[in-house]
C-alpha cells in the first residue's frame, strides 16, 4: 500500500498582480458627472455631495476638485448636462407624433413614458425650485416642436389661418401638464376619485388629447 502524500505546507504561488489602470483625465470625468447624476435623479442638487460621489467613483475627493474645481462648479455642470439631455428627450418625443387624437395621444404617452421612467420630470422640478435650469443651451427646443406643429397645422385646417402664440400655448400647456402628471398624477387624480392606476393616467392623457385635438382643428382664428 503507497503511501499518502502530505499537502504542500508552502502557500501558493500567487499570480503576478495586473498593473493598475489610470483613468484619463476625460474618462474620470465623465464618470464624475454620471456619478452626480444619479444622485441628481435621485435626491436633487441637493444630493450630490462630493465625498459621496467620490465614493460611487472609486477617487479620492481631491480628485473630483481637481476636475471641476469646486461643488457648485459640479452641480452646475451636471444640471445643465441633464437639462439637455432632459429638452432633447421631450422634444423628440413631440416630433414623433403629429396629427389627430390618437397620434396626440401616442404623444402624449410617449413624452409621459420618458418624463417618469428616466426621473426627468423629478429633475426639471428640482431644477426649477432651485434655479438651476439652464439657459442658452444648444440643440432641440421646444419652440422647434411648436413651429412644426403649427405648419402641420395650418395644412390640416385647409387655409383657414391660426396664430402661431395659440399653437405655442398648446404646446407649452401639454409639456407642463405632463411634467406635474409625471410626479403628481396618482395622487392628484387618486383625490379625485379618477383612480391611482397607471390605466387612469391613461385615460386622462386620451381626455386630454381629444381637447388638444379639438382646440388644435377648431381653435381661434388670426
Amino acid at each position: 500500500m503507497k503511501p499518502t502524500k502530505k499537502p504542500s505546507s508552502r502557500p501558493p504561488a500567487r499570480r503576478p498582480a495586473e498593473p493598475r489602470r489610470r483613468r484619463t483625465a476625460e474618462v474620470a470625468r465623465a464618470a464624475i458627472l454620471d456619478a452626480a447624476e444619479r444622485r441628481l435623479v435621485t435626491s436633487g442638487p441637493a444630493g450630490i455631495r462630493l465625498q459621496e460621489v467620490a465614493a460611487d467613483v472609486g477617487v479620492s475627493h481631491p480628485t473630483v476638485l481637481h476636475h471641476f474645481g469646486s461643488r457648485e462648479a459640479l452641480v452646475r455642470e451636471v444640471c445643465e448636462r441633464r437639462y439637455a439631455h432632459i429638452r432633447a428627450d421631450v422634444v423628440g418625443a413631440m416630433l414623433g407624433a403629429t396629427g389627430g387624437p390618437e397620434l396626440i395621444g401616442q404623444m402624449l404617452d410617449s413624452v409621459s413614458g420618458v418624463l417618469r421612467t428616466t426621473g426627468h420630470a423629478r429633475v426639471v422640478l428640482w431644477l426649477a425650485l432651485e434655479g438651476l435650469l439652464g439657459q442658452g443651451e444648444t440643440g432641440p427646443r421646444l419652440v422647434d416642436v411648436g413651429r412644426a406643429a403649427h405648419q402641420l397645422r395650418l395644412r390640416q385646417r385647409a387655409g383657414r389661418a391660426a396664430p402661431i402664440e395659440d399653437t405655442l400655448h398648446v404646446i407649452a400647456l401639454s409639456t407642463m401638464v405632463l411634467l406635474a402628471e409625471a410626479v403628481l398624477g396618482p395622487v392628484i387624480l387618486g383625490d379625485l376619485g379618477l383612480g391611482t392606476t397607471a390605466a387612469a393616467g391613461t385615460r386622462f392623457r386620451r381626455w386630454l388629447a381629444e381637447l388638444l385635438a379639438d382646440h388644435l382643428a377648431n381653435g381661434p382664428r388670426a
